[in-house]
Parts: structure tokens; C-alpha cells; sequence
């Protein structure tokens, strides 16, 4: 596969941030294709977000000839569904992006993660067996890699040590795609992803939800007393990355017993470079200032609070990129102050 042409392609969680995001760019970049999409469009966070993205997805594919897009609206955890879906339209492509997302909500409700992270996926897993895919491209997090203290973060580190459920559910959906890659030799490819943000993105991350406290002239907590480093990833480098790794699936062969070596990858996507939370919300201050969400004379300092670490959390994330730019020859490149420029636009 050079491209994404003539392609039969399920992407799931297509009314979140990534997968609407992913979704737009292949119905826009690529000539035709077959689109299908599932989301349960839940409530956990502004359904009216969601709504948005799926509006914009719908006008898009309506513009663009030779396109075929469907949405689904439905339960990953949902088998049947899932076996209907991949009877009816045999997708080559699978990208599975949807998912229970959240470092702390994963403290208050477990359910939603082993319903959504460990089943769900495991059914897309039996459906890729049952209905052979070329590729199957699933999302893991940059959490799996919790407490490790060497930085930065390679995907050769040890990740036997998550310190939140969430993040249990990612390492275990690589664990279950490798035995899955092993036994029915269906490459697939992981995808760790460190704090992705932009336009129209999640609530419930910190540039968004600092914004809506902003405005509304609250008070914002930034925990570790603003000690804590993120690599912040834009959205449209992420996407790209994806592509990237949707047309080159890891190559089938067999090892020296007869038997196949998993054709399995996983990759950090970030942008290498961890930014201080306290120099993140400068940037994003004054970004909001020149985009005139808030006035010229605001003052930040009345609304910061320096709050201790919370449960689920860690220091730093901080991607090696390393083998992503040698295998795609892809590495994110939007700075901080870019991204947050769209985003405060």
C-alpha cells in the first residue's frame, strides 16, 4: 500500500478529537474511498462537541466525489455489532481510536474502561481474525509508560508499572494486539500518543479546560506546583503520523520454526520536546490575549494556583521519536506556540 486510494477503511471513535480529525483528512486527501465510522457519541464529555465534528465529517464527504462515507453509531463493546459491521463492509484498514480516554476519570469509573478498552477492543481483535484486515492501527498512550524516570520515553522501556487504570487498559491492548499478531498473523501497529491537543479538542484537557476557567475569570490549579513537563503534540501532526503508519503494515514472515514472527509494531508519536506546565500557560495566555478571547490587561497571576501532584499523574512525558522518523520517516514538527495560536483562533 502506497496510499490510502480505492480503500475500504473503519476508523473508530470517529466523533472524537483524533478519529474526526484522521476521518476528515482521508475523505478529503484521498480518492475513493470507503469510510466507515463508529462512535457511541457518550456523554462524557459536551455532546455538542461531538455533534460538531461529526456535522463538519458530513459536510466534507458530501463536497467530495468518489467518497463513500457511513457513520455507525454504536458500542465498540457491542460484539455483534461489531461482527455485522466487518460482514458487511470487510474493511482492509482498521483504525481503532475509540476508547474510554482520562488519567483521573479512570480513578472514579473503572467500569467505562474495562467495558470500553478491554472489550471493545477485544472484539475488534476477534473481528481482524475473522474478517482478515491488511492493517490494524489501534491507539495506546504515552501513560503506559507511568512512574519510568528515563527520559526520554523509548518504546523499548520496560511498562510493566502503570500508576492508573487508563493506563493499564492501553499496555494491555498492545499485549492483546501482539498474542493477536502472533497466532493469527494480523499486522497491527500501536500507537502511543503524548497529550495531543488543538481546535475543537478535549474538554477535558488542560488548554481547554484552563481557556474555559479563563474566561469565566477562575482560578486554574496546576498540579506538582507547576513542576511537571508535557510533549505537547498537535492534532494535524498526529494525524499525519497516522497515515504515515496506516499504508506501511509491519511485513508478514515467518521465523526459523515455520511459524510467523508478529508482524507488530508500536510507536511513540510526540513532539520531543516537554514543555513546563507554568511556560505552557504563558504561551496559552498569550496566545488567548492576541486572539482576543481575553483582554489586553488580564491578569494571569490572580488566577493561578500551584497545587500538589494528584493521584494518576506523573512528572514527564517526553517521546523518542527515534524509530518512527527511521521505519515512516515522520516526526512531528508544530511548535507549542503554533498549536496553541490555532487553537486560542
Amino acid at each position: 500500500m502506497q496510499n490510502l486510494d480505492n480503500q475500504t477503511i473503519l476508523i473508530t471513535g470517529t466523533a472524537g478529537f483524533i478519529g474526526s480529525n484522521l476521518t476528515k483528512e482521508i475523505i478529503h486527501t484521498a480518492s475513493n474511498v470507503t469510510v466507515i465510522g463508529l462512535d457511541s457519541v457518550n456523554d462524557y464529555y459536551d455532546v455538542s462537541l461531538k455533534e460538531y465534528r461529526l456535522n463538519e465529517i458530513e459536510n466534507l464527504a458530501k463536497e467530495k466525489s468518489g467518497c463513500n462515507w457511513k457513520f455507525i453509531k454504536g458500542n465498540l463493546a457491542d460484539k455483534l455489532l461489531i461482527d455485522t459491521i466487518f460482514s458487511e463492509y470487510t474493511p482492509k484498514i482498521v483504525v481503532n481510536l475509540a476508547a474510554q480516554a482520562g488519567v483521573r476519570y479512570s480513578i472514579t469509573n473503572p467500569d467505562a474502561y474495562i467495558e470500553s478498552n478491554i472489550i471493545g477492543f477485544y472484539n475488534i481483535l476477534e473481528a481482524c481474525r475473522n474478517y482478515p484486515v491488511e492493517h490494524l492501527v489501534y491507539a495506546s498512550s504515552s501513560s503506559v509508560y507511568g512512574g519510568n524516570t528515563k527520559v526520554p520515553f523509548s518504546t523499548d522501556d520496560k511498562v510493566d508499572n502503570p500508576v492508573s487504570l487508563y493506563a493499564a487498559t492501553k499496555k494491555s491492548n498492545e499485549l492483546m494486539a501482539h498474542a493477536y499478531s502472533k497466532l493469527y498473523n494480523i499486522p497491527s501497529t500501536g500507537l502511543r500518543f503524548f497529550t495531543v491537543y488543538g481546535p475543537a479538542g478535549r474538554p477535558d484537557m488542560a488548554y481547554f479546560s484552563f481557556t474555559e476557567k479563563l474566561v469565566k475569570r477562575e482560578k486554574i490549579k496546576i498540579f506538582n506546583y507547576g513542576d511537571c513537563k508535557r510533549d505537547f503534540t498537535y492534532i494535524d501532526d498526529i494525524v499525519e503520523g497516522v497515515k504515515h503508519v496506516m499504508v506501511k503494515p509491519p511485513e508478514k514472515k515467518n521465523g526459523n520454526d515455520g511459524l510467523p514472527i508478529p508482524p507488530y509494531k508500536v510507536y511513540n508519536i510526540g513532539n520531543s520536546s516537554p514543555e513546563n506546565l507554568l511556560d505552557f500557560v504563558q504561551i496559552l495566555s498569550e496566545e488567548l490575549v492576541k486572539a482576543e478571547v481575553l483582554p489586553q490587561n488580564y491578569n494571569f497571576d490572580m488566577y493561578k494556583e500551584l497545587v500538589p501532584m494528584q493521584a494518576g499523574d506523573v512528572p514527564v512525558t517526553y517521546a523518542d521519536t527515534s524509530d518512527l522518523e527511521r521505519d515512516l520517516g515522520f516526526k512531528p514538527k508544530t511548535s507549542l506556540r503554533d498549536g496553541l495560536r490555532s487553537f486560542a483562533q
